[in-house]
């Protein structure tokens, strides 16, 4: 598995972004540490390809519907990219991209 300086600077880089983002909320910040340890296990490939299930536990969210509102939710905030499949037997797609600054308001 490799870990290089980029990864970690992502890593670095949500939490600096989220610290001032009034919209993120704990759901957010450990649906994303879970996305970013499948993509670090996945040797930092993107896009990311996985089911809700695979992830859920890992985050602790249980329902479904959590899942699917948190994810949508990085998503509009532009912490991520998501594809979803809508396809229960495809998997969805996710990118961890660079993040922006967040605009101070």
């Amino acid at each position: 598995m490799k870990f290089v300086m980029d990864d970690k600077v992502l890593l670095v880089d949500f939490f600096n972004a989220i610290e001032d983002d009034p919209r993120v909320n704990s759901r957010h910040v450990s649906l994303y540490v879970s996305l970013f340890q499948f993509w670090i296990n996945k040797d930092a490939e993107n896009p990311l390809e996985l089911f809700s299930k695979e992830v859920m536990g890992l985050c602790k969210i249980s329902a479904s519907s959590t899942y699917h509102k948190t994810i949508r939710e990085l998503h509009e905030f532009g912490y991520i990219n998501y594809d979803p499949s809508f396809n229960h037997n495809k998997r969805s797609l996710i990118c961890l991209t660079k993040i922006e600054p967040h605009d101070k308001k």
